[in-house]
């Protein structure tokens, strides 16, 4: 972790990153997952971040949501960044397939294909990107999330 300046440029403030690269095989959603948890277990033990139980749970989710639509939809490398921005964490995937993903209407006898609902429900922002190869999708989770909200 190091310290950078607030907005204004005055004030320190913790900044913290991790990112990792997965080949897309069967592992990679709970390597992911895992990767996910222990970079929540840093920002805690580490860096004393304060970090909400609900915030691990929801970021692990999303993470996981994510990473599963790169293993179902854009087979390959995928690379995941997280980072400390405020009292969030940014999540960024990124995989080789232009595709640009679409949230469908919400449909509760539909089987399948709600992971992109569930991350819009969960994030602050969403924000999805052509790269020159492929597409990066960026999202924040709030980590003081009371518990008791969903």
């Amino acid at each position: 972790m190091t310290l950078g300046l607030d907005d204004h440029g005055t004030v320190p403030v913790p900044r913290a990153r991790a990112g990792a690269a997965y080949d897309g095989g069967p592992e990679t959603i709970p390597a992911a997952r895992h990767f996910a948890t222990d970079f929540l277990r840093r920002l805690r033990t580490e860096h004393g971040v304060p970090v909400a139980p609900r915030a691990v749970d929801t970021v692990r989710l999303v993470v996981s949501e994510l990473v599963t639509n790169v293993c179902k939809y854009a087979p390959g490398p995928c690379l995941i960044d997280l980072e400390l921005v405020g009292d969030t964490v940014e999540i960024t995937v990124w995989d080789r397939e232009s595709v640009l993903p679409i949230a469908r209407a919400a449909e509760p006898g539909r089987v399948g294909q709600h992971g992109l609902e569930i991350v819009l429900a969960l994030c602050e922002g969403f924000d999805v990107r052509r790269e020159p190869v492929g597409k990066r999708i960026k999202v924040r989770v709030s980590l003081n999330a009371p518990d008791s909200a969903v």
